[in-house]
C-alpha cells in the first residue's frame, strides 16, 4: 500500500489541511479504480466501508490479486469534518461559501474537444489515451483560488481517468440505492445487484456537476460533440461512476460496512480488477429507472411526521407513506404517493415545516426537466 498526502490550499494563516489517498496494486497495469467516502463529510457509512475495504485490499495485496490500481479515499472531505457547530457534524456545504461540497466540479467536454477533435481516429482505445491525456493537461491549467477549489481540483485530478469511480454517500433515512449515467447503466448493473440495491437512478445530467458526472458524463459528451462535428470516431464510456447511498445517516456499524465492503469486492472481481472468481450475479431488486422519474413528496404543512412506509417499500399510486399532524387545529393531512415505485428515502425529521421534502419514490415514467437533485 502507498500512502499519499495531497495538500489543500491554506485557507488562513498557520493552517493547512491534506487530502490522504492510499493506493493498492500497480499503476498503469489493469483497470484503474477510485473509490472515495464522506464527500459530504457527515456521510458516515462510506467512511466506514472504506475503512473494510482498506483491511481486505491489504490482505489481497499480499496475495497478488490485485491486478491494476485502487486507490480508497477514506476521508475525502477534511474541509467538512472540521465544521462542527454545537456538538453537530456540519459536513455537506461549506461554511465560507454556502456550496454544496458535491458540486460545480470542472465542465470538461467542450475544451477537451477542441484539444482532440483533430486527432481522434477509429480505434477507440487510442481516443480514450488521447481524451484523457486532454483531461489531464486541462485540469494542470486549472488554478485554484481557494480551499474548496483545491479540494474539489485534488479529487478531480486522483479521479478523471479511473475506470470506476465510486462515490460513497448516504441518504437521511434509506434503503441502500446508486445513482449513475444513463448510458453506463449495463456496466453498472452488476454492481447494484451485488450491492442488493432498491433502486437504480439514472441521468444524463442531473446539474450543478456533481462529482459523478464530471468523471463520467464528458465521454457521452464528448461522443455527441463527435457525431454534431460530423467526426466518425468511436468514443468509449470509459469512466463508469457510480454514487452509492449507503442507506441512512445513522446506518454505520459492522455488519453493514463488511457486507458493502464485500460486495464491492466481488463487483471488481467480475470486473476483472481483482483475481478470483466473482460469485453468480444475485437478481437485480428493481429495474433502473430514470432520476427524472423520482416523485419528491413535500409537507402540506407544519406539524408531527408518523411514516406509514418504510424504506425499500414497493408502493402503488395512492400508497399513504407519512401523516402530517397539526396537534394545534388537529388537522391531520396525509401524504401519499401519486405515481407509485420503490420508496428508497426519507427525511429523518419527526417535524416538518411546510414544504419539507418527506420522501422520494423512484417510478418508472420520467416527468421531470432541469436540476434533478436537490441542494
Amino acid at each position: 500500500m502507498l500512502t499519499r498526502h495531497h495538500p489543500l490550499l491554506s485557507p488562513s494563516l498557520g493552517s493547512q489541511r491534506a487530502l490522504t489517498s492510499f493506493h493498492f496494486g500497480q499503476a498503469g497495469r489493469g483497470e484503474k479504480v477510485h473509490i472515495q467516502a464522506s464527500l459530504h463529510a457527515d456521510e458516515l457509512p462510506g467512511m466506514l466501508v472504506a475503512w473494510h475495504l482498506k483491511q481486505r485490499l491489504l490482505q489481497l495485496e499480499s496475495e497478488g490479486a490485485i491486478l491494476g490500481e485502487i486507490a480508497v479515499l477514506p476521508a475525502a472531505n477534511p474541509i467538512g469534518l472540521n465544521q462542527n457547530q454545537h456538538n453537530r457534524l456540519l459536513g455537506r456545504f461549506e461554511m465560507m461559501s454556502g456550496q454544496n461540497f458535491n458540486r460545480h466540479y470542472h465542465a470538461m467536454a467542450q475544451p477537451v474537444f477542441a484539444a482532440v477533435r483533430g486527432q481522434l481516429g477509429p480505434d477507440p482505445r487510442a481516443n480514450t489515451r488521447l481524451i484523457r491525456a486532454a483531461m489531464k493537461e486541462e485540469l494542470a491549467r486549472q488554478q485554484p483560488q481557494s480551499e474548496l477549489q483545491s479540494l474539489r481540483h485534488a479529487l478531480h485530478s486522483l479521479a478523471f481517468d479511473a475506470d470506476i469511480m465510486l462515490d460513497l454517500h448516504c441518504d437521511s433515512r434509506a434503503e441502500l440505492h446508486v445513482y449513475t449515467g444513463t448510458p453506463l447503466w449495463d456496466q453498472c448493473e452488476p454492481l447494484s445487484r451485488y450491492l442488493g440495491a432498491c433502486a437504480s437512478l439514472l441521468a444524463e445530467d442531473s446539474g450543478d456537476q456533481p462529482f459523478d458526472e464530471a468523471c463520467s458524463q464528458p465521454w457521452w459528451q464528448l461522443r455527441e460533440l463527435a457525431v454534431q462535428a460530423g467526426i466518425d470516431a468511436p468514443i468509449e464510456m470509459a469512466c463508469l461512476a457510480v454514487t452509492i447511498e449507503l442507506r441512512g445517516e445513522n446506518d454505520v456499524n459492522h455488519e453493514y460496512a463488511a457486507k458493502d465492503a464485500e460486495a464491492i469486492i466481488h463487483f471488481l472481481q467480475h470486473r476483472g480488477a481483482i483475481a478470483g472468481d466473482a460469485p453468480p450475479l444475485p437478481p437485480l431488486r428493481h429495474p433502473a429507472t430514470p432520476l427524472a422519474g423520482s416523485e419528491d413528496l413535500l409537507a402540506p404543512h407544519a406539524g408531527v411526521v408518523v411514516y406509514r412506509a418504510a424504506p425499500g417499500s414497493l408502493l402503488s399510486p395512492g400508497d399513504l407513506v407519512a401523516d402530517v399532524i397539526d396537534p394545534l387545529n388537529d388537522t391531520v393531512s396525509q401524504v401519499c404517493t401519486q405515481r407509485g415505485g420503490v420508496l428508497y428515502a426519507t427525511s429523518d425529521r419527526p417535524y416538518a415545516t411546510a414544504g419539507l421534502g418527506l420522501a422520494r419514490v423512484a417510478g418508472s415514467t420520467a416527468f421531470k426537466s432541469g436540476k434533478l437533485l436537490t441542494a
